[in-house]
């Protein structure tokens, strides 16, 4: 049986996003100068559903540099599409193979970087779900750490904050969660945001059955 036959908060998760089907941009040979990329939103199946969040390591290669995360990447031209992309870079970060276990849920709004100093990108979201047993690590030199999120602590007011990031023009606040120690803003804060909008929970969100 497939985990949304044996969970029914991801069937529910699955049609709610069907239900808000997203705004894609236009396909690869109209989008000029800006790179596609793709994220993964991985639910975890535990009596409180979580979800994977990765720490960027510090690099001064890296526009995003100990930001918090969701795991993904660019596009590349032997990946048959941006879920493919998607579960790729999963694999890379974190050793989670979700072709293997995961169970794809839908896809959030796409987004586009905006910023001068930012590379041009834009991110496709893909949402899976996966089985309570599974595991994340360390799987790549551009991952400091993962971490396992309740999505009730992204619901709790608790968590809602904001933070200052140093900018070229100045400092800037910006809406965060404040998680395991840590900041989540910018893109990652609104794609999160924009997911539980979707998915704002439900009432069979403690226990599977």
């Amino acid at each position: 049986m497939s985990l949304l036959e044996t969970d029914r908060r991801f069937g529910v998760m699955s049609e709610a996003l069907a239900s808000r089907a997203s705004k894609a941009y236009a396909p690869r040979a109209q989008i000029g100068e800006r790179l596609e990329t793709a994220v993964s939103v991985v639910v975890r199946a535990r009596d409180d559903l979580d979800f994977l969040l990765i720490k960027r390591a510090t690099s001064e290669l890296d526009p995003w540099s100990g930001h918090m995360a969701l795991p993904g990447g660019r596009w590349e031209p032997t990946d048959s599409g941006l879920l493919q992309t998607a579960e790729r870079e999963t694999l890379e970060e974190t050793g989670v193979d979700l072709q293997r276990v995961g169970s794809p849920l839908g896809r959030l709004n796409d987004l586009a970087t905006a910023g001068p100093h930012l590379p041009k990108l834009l991110i496709a979201p893909y949402v899976f779900g996966v089985p309570a047993d599974t595991e994340a690590l360390v799987a790549s030199h551009e991952v400091e750490r993962v971490y396992w999120v309740p999505l009730d602590t992204l619901r709790s007011a608790d968590t809602l904050t904001s933070v200052e990031i140093p900018l070229p023009g100045g400092p800037q606040m910006f809406p965060s969660y404040d998680v395991v120690g840590e900041h989540i803003w910018g893109l990652t804060h609104r794609i999160l945001a924009h997911f539980l909008e979707v998915y704002p929970g439900s009432e069979l969100d403690i226990g599977s059955t």
